[in-house]
């Protein structure tokens, strides 16, 4: 569609009048980020003036940010967990919202075990809507013709609870896929994918998956770019692909569905779509049946753009395997979001995965920067004078950890996300996200810290004692070239008798009670989504530590102040402690995990 050269945007020629407008919106967000930021404050302020919360630092119905900055302080989300139970438990006063909270949205960060719960009210299912709209526009500035194909994403629901009052807790995009404004969204040429509605909301992975690959095989030529939200979920994809061609060729050649597929809404929307296809079927099998599997995707969909998933933090570590499967296809990195609040959008879709920037959309939120001080997670938010950075105020090059204010109820919050300033749009600034804060071990949505690690292994290390035999040292690694990924923990055992050493079988069983021992995201990945493989131990020969210091220390550590790494991504170090493996030992089984109750 021809433009009217009168509407075109600073950042480049719309596709279409639609994009045009969605174009100026963000240039006008970006330009006033300032001016809006205290708009966006006075709002939440105003709104909710006759919650608890804020009553309880007597701002007076003050809306403005010197007021707000010097009364209200900085949070955790263990902070504010009493608000949280007491809503969860059917507390409907206005605690944290004027407006009522609509479901609890599940964090993939935990609090003593479990997913954090965010509280969410109706009308931010609009405002994550907005940031959507956003995106095509943005991604047709820097590939055309996106209109004239379709889009294979991977996207599934997950498990959902209820808390005791009834409150419904679910990760975001399973709210936001459950939506009417997902559901019933309008029909836009920009955004047509391949997988149907009823293949994306079934809640068994199997089925949702099985049926989102036939689909896109089906449709292979006209798939323009492929996708899942994370990198670790497209990968997931291709190896469902490997362990099931077969069964998907069949379909393909008969016009029939696996008896596999069991859910009434799939069948009853696939009859219409499976038709018999041999030569079809010929091809895949032709291509899957090859041992190497390099450039695979660009093979069965040879029209593909790009990849859209997300490569940024933990996820990092899979981008060699994403270009050895898409034969090194461009990987965009859309947006940026979480269960809190969604943030904003990449403004250069295209740039390489180590160069991503995220520009912050100062209508989402109000959003402020702490400075980010290695030692300063040794403090509590409430023993430190921290002075926090407006949005506008950041500096390029340094590091933030992020706080966030939420129409939801969320004042002063932090996030736990460290970002780095690489420029400014406008006055808005762009940043890179550096990492989460104190997680050292991550496959998919899990995330695992120093202090869960620990109680893992000295749980584990129970089931030696029988033995006389003990953990000396231990570290890890996140092993994501096998699909999925898995943990990978290196022991060096003391075992003081070497005729009752611990068997294999017993080995094996350290494994399964560290998982036991890991949160319940982590095991919810193992058990339910299939997105986490077995942890595995890898016994080293005795000195295998010593000689890892010694490595350190030939690289300038200092002697005095060397601590073993809880976590390893350093080649030279891992090539170092593979070599010395005597043993490894795997989970015999699935760690147990049910939908978590609510309490």
């Amino acid at each position: 569609m021809a433009v009217d050269s009168a509407i075109s945007s600073p950042l480049g020629p719309p596709a279409c009048k639609k994009d045009a407008k969605a174009l100026q919106f963000i240039e006008e967000m970006t330009r006033n980020a300032d001016a809006v930021q205290e708009r966006i404050l006075a709002e939440i302020l105003t709104r909710n003036a006759e919650t608890e919360y804020l009553n309880r630092f007597k701002l007076n119905g003050a809306t403005d940010r010197k007021t707000f900055k010097s009364h209200i302080p900085m949070v955790t989300y263990e902070d504010l967990q009493p608000e949280i139970k007491r809503i969860a438990n059917g507390d409907r006063s206005p605690i944290l919202s004027a407006h009522p909270i609509s479901e609890f949205l599940t964090s993939s960060g935990t609090s003593a075990g479990e997913r954090k719960l965010m509280p969410t009210i109706q009308e931010e299912l609009d405002r994550r809507q907005l940031l959507y709209s956003l995106l095509m526009p943005v991604m047709n500035l820097y590939v055309p013709g996106l209109d004239k194909g379709k889009g294979l994403y991977f996207l599934f629901v997950k498990s959902e609870t209820r808390t005791p009052s009834g409150l419904l807790a679910r990760p975001v995009l399973t709210s936001y896929y459950k939506s009417e404004h997902f559901k019933t969204r309008p029909y836009d040429p920009y955004n047509v994918y391949t997988s149907p509605d009823e293949a994306i909301l079934c809640a068994d992975s199997f089925q949702s998956m099985y049926t989102q690959m036939l689909c896109g095989l089906i449709e292979r030529k006209q798939v323009l770019r492929l996708g899942a939200v994370f990198a670790s979920g497209l990968l997931r994809a291709i190896r469902f692909l490997q362990l099931n061609w077969n069964q998907l060729a069949h379909d393909i050649r008969t016009g029939t569905l696996s008896p596999k597929i069991t859910d009434p809404a799939i069948k009853d929307r696939m009859v219409p779509i499976l038709k018999p296809d041999p030569q079809l079927a010929d091809f895949i099998t032709r291509k899957c049946s090859e041992d190497n599997w390099e450039g695979i995707l660009t093979k069965i969909w040879p029209n593909t753009k790009y990849l859209d998933v997300i490569v940024t933090g933990a996820m990092a570590q899979y981008i060699p395997t994403l270009d050895y499967y898409s034969g090194g296809l461009p990987l965009a990195c859309t947006m940026y979001a979480s269960s809190e609040c969604y943030f904003g959008l990449n403004l250069n879709p295209m740039s390489k995965p180590s160069e991503v920037s995220y520009t912050i959309m100062p209508n989402m939120a109000y959003f402020e920067f702490l400075p980010h001080e290695p030692n300063a997670n040794r403090f509590s938010s409430r023993d430190l004078p921290l002075k926090l950075v407006d949005l506008v105020d950041v500096e390029v090059g340094k590091e933030y950890e992020l706080v966030i204010t939420t129409y939801a109820g969320l004042y002063r919050y932090r996030v736990g996300d460290i970002l780095r300033v690489t420029g400014f749009h406008n006055s808005a600034p762009q940043f890179h996200f550096v990492r989460r804060k104190n997680v050292l071990l991550s496959i998919d949505s899990d995330k695992t810290d120093e202090a869960e690690l620990q109680k893992a292994m000295e749980n584990a290390s129970q089931l030696l004692k029988e033995f006389n035999t003990s953990v000396v040292e231990y570290t890890s690694y996140a092993d994501t070239k096998t699909i999925p990924g898995h943990y990978v923990i290196y022991w060096e055992l003391l075992v003081k008798d070497p005729d009752n050493s611990p068997s294999e079988e017993v080995l094996n069983q350290c494994c399964l009670e560290m998982e036991q021992s890991l949160n319940s995201v982590y095991r919810q990945g193992r058990v339910a989504d299939n997105s986490i493989g077995p942890l595995e131990i890898r016994v080293v020969k005795n000195g295998t530590f010593e000689e890892l210091m010694d490595y350190a220390i030939s690289r300038g550590a200092s002697i005095n102040q060397y601590k073993v790494p809880r976590c390893v991504n350093f080649t030279p170090i891992m090539e170092l402690l593979d070599s010395r493996v005597v043993s490894s030992h795997f989970s015999p089984s699935l760690p147990h995990w049910t939908p978590e109750r609510r309490r």
